[in-house]
């Protein structure tokens, strides 16, 4: 029996204040994979982008904020929420894909690590507080909280602080349709050790893999789809369809593996926290999983959305939507002790993780 539970003590995020509706994109021009324009006018393609992907508006950061800022917001306000001590934090980590990139630039800036610098912002003195980044798609904040899991269970850290922030507004190619789907944010989580008790609160079970074959670039880094633009300056890049055939294969099955390992029933999750890439994507995730137990009715509220409204911030959509959820945003939504949830994510690597927990 283990002597520990990793617990979530704390949550916080930080949302952008600037709203991006779909009308902000009416004037832009498409071009496709090979730089040809796209005859489609641009109303159609918002239509058949909101009907795919359910994003209504994003928010996009002020210019005077970077990734690390943002993430600092969300860090003071998950430290607040667990009533702690920053100075009693062994390990700050800092999920996140692009470093901090200024206003106006698309050169990426990570060095020293965006944790260093949340760790400078938020005054923390102690050295032993060990600050570094993890670089995992989209799924780096649950990366993050496995990672923080795992050094909690062995013993060498009693407290972390996981982060996932983004500024992806800064890194999209403006005459790429996909680039509708990126949004900006910041989410974080104090992570702790607790003395274990049986059906206490804690992480129950997880579940990860990478895919680095044929999967690998099929969210990377490339020049803009317009011709006429520098190729020397790169963009955030996707391969929607291979993403989504690879993620609604693999996800389900994380979720069942994770699901299996805690020793549960499908019918014991109260709530699937998802990363919110894309709202058909999470919805094939969920009826894939519930088809693999051979069950066809899905229960009402199980799955919380926050995409129609805030976009895919990548890495900060997971802990921006559980800390909406518990502190009262979604009233649909309600959380109890004792009431089990999932999270899981997919992104580039290609990675896939997942984790149970019990609230």
């Amino acid at each position: 029996m283990p002597s520990t539970q990793t617990v979530i003590t704390g949550i916080g995020s930080y949302i952008p204040t600037r709203q991006v509706p779909n009308a902000h994109f009416l004037q832009h021009s498409f071009f496709d994979e090979y730089q040809q324009p796209i005859a489609t006018p641009p109303e159609k393609i918002i239509q058949q982008f909101q009907q795919i992907t359910g994003i209504k508006e994003r928010r996009f950061a002020s210019d005077n904020l970077t990734t690390s800022q943002l993430g600092t917001l969300a860090a003071q306000r998950a430290i607040d929420n667990a009533g702690i001590d920053p100075e009693t934090i062994d390990q700050l980590i800092f999920a996140h894909n692009f470093g901090d990139v200024p206003t106006g630039s698309h050169q990426s800036d990570l060095v020293p690590a965006l944790a260093a610098r949340v760790k400078k912002l938020l005054g923390i003195k102690n050295p032993a507080c060990v600050a570094y980044d993890i670089i995992f798609g989209c799924p780096g904040w649950i990366q993050g909280v496995l990672q923080a899991d795992a050094y909690i269970r062995a013993g060498i850290a009693k407290r972390c602080l996981v982060i996932g922030a983004e500024t992806l507004s800064r890194v999209i190619d403006p005459f790429d349709r996909d680039s509708m789907i990126f949004s900006d944010g910041a989410g974080a989580a104090i992570i702790e050790g607790k003395p274990y008790q049986e059906g206490g609160s804690g992480i129950l079970s997880s579940s990860a893999q990478s895919d680095c074959a044929d999967e690998t670039f099929y969210i990377s880094y490339g020049c803009s789809y317009n011709p006429d633009r520098s190729a020397d300056t790169h963009y955030i890049k996707m391969r929607g369809r291979k993403v989504y055939e690879y993620a609604i294969k693999h996800v389900p099955l994380a979720m069942q593996d994770c699901i299996q390992k805690a020793g549960i029933a499908l019918t014991d999750v109260k709530k699937f926290f998802l990363h919110q890439a894309n709202e058909k994507m999470d919805e094939g995730f969920i009826k894939a999983l519930y088809k693999l137990y051979g069950e066809s009715t899905i229960p009402p509220h199980i799955m919380p959305m926050s995409i129609h409204q805030l976009g895919n911030s990548s890495v900060a959509t997971i802990p921006t939507l559980y800390d909406q959820v518990l502190n009262g945003a979604m009233p649909e939504h309600q959380l109890h002790p004792g009431d089990i949830v999932v999270f899981a994510s997919v992104g580039a690597g290609m990675n896939i993780n997942a984790f149970c927990y019990r609230i």
